[in-house]
């Protein structure tokens, strides 16, 4: 005869078994929102630096540009 849990360990078990998927994907969708977040900063970070050396080279077209226009040299 095969051992038999009783009726009442049942449940007991599955809320258990339920506890422990929950915690699992808790646990992931904090360490995927964790990166998502750190991926995010990383991203502005890089954004921001290559939008200031795009405002610096914008700035030194302008000034060439005038330059030109002027007839300037530049040398």
């Amino acid at each position: 005869m095969a051992h038999q849990q009783p009726v009442h360990q049942r449940p007991l078990q599955q809320d258990w078994a339920n506890r422990e998927y929950v915690e699992v994907i808790t646990g992931s969708i904090k360490k995927i929102t964790d990166f998502l977040n750190s991926f995010d900063t990383s991203c502005r970070s890089r954004l921001a630096l290559l939008n200031q050396k795009l405002t610096q080279l914008e700035r030194r077209v302008e000034y060439i540009e005038a330059r030109v226009t002027k007839g300037e040299t530049l040398s």
